[in-house]
This record gives C-alpha cells, structure tokens and sequence, in this order.
C-alpha cells in the first residue's frame, strides 16, 4: 500500500493523549513538521490527565503508575521531568473476608478462612488432572481451567464481573498475557506451609510517579517540546470524510489530510464517517465506563494503609473495584501533606452494571467506611468525581474479528487507528504501550519497521519490564 511520503504529505492527528502526541513526537525528531494534533479537550492528555479539585487536591483519571517495556518510553520519560520522580514499591492487596490479603490473590491464600483456603487449594489440584487439548471458550472457562472451582468462585469471577462490567463468560482470553500470575502451585503450598507472603509478582512491582501535577505533568511537558502552531486544543471532531480526507470540527472548521492518525475510539470514528460498510462491525465493539470518585481527607491515613498502593475489591458490598491510596504516590496531591491524604476509586459502569450516577460519589464514601479505609464520612475534605464514558476497550469474544474488519478497511483510505480506544487492545493499552503505538507507526511509515504493540503484543509484553530509573 502506497501513500506519500511524510515529507509531502499533510498528516491530521485526531487526539493528543500519549498515542497522538508520541505519534508528533516521534515526527518532530524525524525534522517533519508538517503535521497538526486536534485535541477536543482544552488540555492534552486524553484518559492520562490530571485534574486539581478547587480544594487543592490533584487527581488522576484511575490509578495510574509508570513502567514500561520499552527504552525509548524509558529515556522518554528522564527526559521530559529528570528528577521530578518519585520511585515506589508496589504493595498491592485484595480486601476480602474482612481482611487484606496480599496480592496476586492466588499465592497468597493461605490468608483465607480455613475452608475457603482448602476449596481453592482442591481446586488448584484438579486444575492438574483436568488437563484439555481443546482451547477454552472464553474468559471464564480459562479461569476454571488455570485455578480451579474454589479461586474462580470466590475471588476470579466476582472480581472480573467488577472490574469489566461483563460477566467473564462474554470475554475473551487472548488479552491476558502478563496481567494475570501463572499457577505455580508448589509455590502456592510453600507459602501456606511455611506461612510466607508472595507479593514480588508483576510487570509493576516497581514504578515512579510524576513529584508535582500528577500523570498529566507528563504529558502537558511533553506537548510544550512541539513545535508552535502544532497543536490545536478545542477541536472536537464531528465528521470524517474517508473519501475526500476531510475532517470537520464543531463550528464548520474543516481541515484536509493526506494521512490521518486517529486515536479517538473507532467505533466513534466510523459511525462519525460516511462508511455505512463498516457501521456493523463498529457496532461489534463493547466497552465499559469508568467512574473515578477521588476523596480528599482531613487527617492521615491509618496504621493499616501506611504503605499501601493499591486495593483490590471483590465482594459487592462496596461499588468499587479497586482504590489507590493516591497521596502516597506523591505529597504532592494533596494541599498539606501533614493535614490531608487521598483515596482514589474506580467504579465500573454498562449496560449490564448500572450505576446510579448521582449517588455513586455518596456510595463510594460509604464502602470506604464499610471497608475500614476511612472511620467515618465526616473525615471527607473534598470530593472529585470524573465519568469517562470509554473507559476500558473490552477483550470481548466478538473483538478481534470487529477489529480485523475494521482497521484494514480504514487503512485503505489512509486512517490509522491507534490507542487505547483508537486500537481497542486491552492488552497493550497502558500508556507506554499507547505511546509507542504512535511512535511505531510513524517509524513504520518512514523506513517500513514493524509495528510490534499493535500486531504482536505477547511479544511485546514478553519483553523485560524496565525498572525505574534512580538518580
């Protein structure tokens, strides 16, 4: 497939989130300059902004932390703030049965009540003499096959329900890759045994956060190194002509391209187009809307938060499914770190998990307490509530054949679609994947590379996580 080279050609970036603004970035170095970012909002950053509450308290759209797989994300990253990093390590937990047990829940069952402890570990023993040649059906099935009745029952399924707002048996599997621990079941029976912790598992063990402005100071820094006149904030894009490379904006703006780099969500993007041809299997995509409810507090956190990052939440008697102790990521998010702490929580919303939107800040308050994260709702200092209606690309089982339909098609007419929202790969959609979707574009346009993150993400995500660097 032919198109100009991207010294001639007019290139239109829809987007300045990480995959938008590394796509600019990455053209920037390159000595091209003949390109323009359209962001609808009046800040860059798409879903990795932060927000400051008029109480003072700086929030993030979710529990955002960096690490990556990838050096150019790494150098990227010293780059743009130095030393204006934080470096954390990851202590992660599941709140349930009234206790915190470490997470990966699996390893760790030993802190279960006693029957609920030997139906997981019954369960991780038939796992072994239940083996099949035949792949599983979906998500839920290849939960049962890796953990057994007793963790699919009590933490897998609930948990995935909450998280997803889709039952895990709508899911695929193919995402999982890195974000779910292998069963390692002589570990598991050492740590019972020898009653040891397991928490070193994962990709995030150890990550860095931004010291002032949250995850957004990122990439505010990074759309300042464009070059003037680059980037256009304001511009919500209402129509797409594929066949005459137009884009319109609110208010009849309209702006001609040759090349078009789409990060908005891309059933947005066809059902904003003139491809009646495409609308079905737009229409193929599921996603799920992500609430973050952050809670500012007078006071500090309890003796049992002191080093917590983050919380998972399985049972349903709290609305949210996971809450970030945000202001241990930085004493910055709040206004005095010597008054005042944060809780950060996510809540998911669709159509098969409603949510009361006007009551979801109150129920957040109340599962805190429920929780024993906070002692009561007269310790709230402020309230930030942010609603993304995109908020996770959903692996769901009709995916990958929307997907295969979709992104040749649009390609053919010159649009790329990339990111989060603009690929719709779950699985390589944490923001340095996202970044390098962008910059792995533009390289494959100039020299013919490879377009690892998107085509290949198991190899991708095989690749050593990057520690963070210290100085």
């Amino acid at each position: 497939m032919n198109f100009p080279s991207l010294e001639r050609a007019r290139i239109a970036i829809i987007g300045a989130g990480p995959t938008g603004l590394g796509a600019a970035h990455c053209l920037h170095g390159l000595g091209i300059t003949n390109f323009k970012v359209f962001e609808k909002e009046h800040h860059p950053g798409g879903l990795a902004s932060s927000f400051r509450d008029p109480a003072g308290f700086t929030w993030d759209i979710g529990g955002h932390v960096q690490f990556s797989h990838y050096s150019y994300f790494d150098e990227l990253m010293d780059q743009l703030l130095g030393d204006a990093w934080l470096h954390h390590e990851r202590e992660a937990w599941v709140w349930m049965r009234e206790r915190f047990i470490p997470y990966p829940f699996q390893n760790n069952i030993r802190h279960l009540p006693a029957d609920e402890m030997r139906d997981c570990l019954r369960g991780l023993i038939g796992c072994l003499h239940a083996k099949s040649e035949k792949l599983p059906e979906n998500f839920e099935e290849w939960i049962y096959r890796s953990f057994g009745e007793g963790i699919a029952r009590h933490f897998m399924l609930p948990y995935n329900f909450k998280v997803w707002a889709y039952r895990p048996s709508e899911l695929a599997y193919h995402w999982i890759g890195e974000r779910v621990a292998e069963v390692d079941l002589e570990r598991i029976v050492i740590n019972i045994t020898e009653q040891r912790d397991d928490v070193s598992w994962g990709p995030n063990n150890l990550f860095r956060f931004p010291q002032c402005g949250g995850t957004g100071e990122i990439w505010r820094r990074l759309a300042r190194t464009l070059p003037a006149g680059s980037l256009d904030l304001g511009k919500d894009v209402v129509a797409v002509d594929t066949a005459k490379r137009r884009i319109t904006f609110a208010g009849g703006a309209k702006e001609d391209y040759d090349i078009l780099i789409s990060t908005m969500p891309v059933d947005e993007l066809v059902c904003r187009s003139e491809r009646d041809d495409l609308r079905c299997a737009a229409a193929g995509l599921v996603h799920s809307a992500t609430h973050v409810i952050g809670v500012g507090l007078k006071g500090a956190p309890g003796a049992h938060l002191k080093k917590k990052c983050w919380m998972y939440f399985p049972e349903a008697d709290v609305p949210f499914y996971r809450v970030t102790v945000f202001s241990h990521y930085s004493p910055n998010n709040v206004p005095d770190g010597n008054e005042f702490w944060s809780l950060m929580a996510e809540v998911s919303e669709s159509a098969k998990k409603p949510v009361e939107r006007e009551r979801v800040v109150e129920q957040t308050i109340a599962g805190m307490v429920t929780a024993g994260l906070i002692e009561s709702a007269n310790d709230v200092a402020s309230t930030w509530h942010f609603r993304a209606e995109h908020g996770y690309p959903t692996p769901s089982l009709g995916r990958d054949r929307a997907l295969n339909t979709l992104l040749p098609a649009l390609e053919q007419s010159g649009i790329f679609s990339r990111g989060r929202f603009g690929s719709w790969k779950y699985e390589v959609s944490n923001q340095d994947h996202s970044l390098m979707q962008g910059v792995e574009l533009i390289n494959r346009l100039a020299t013919g590379s490879e377009e690892l993150t998107l085509n290949n993400p198991n190899e991708a995500n095989r690749r050593k996580p990057s520690a963070p660097k210290t100085r």
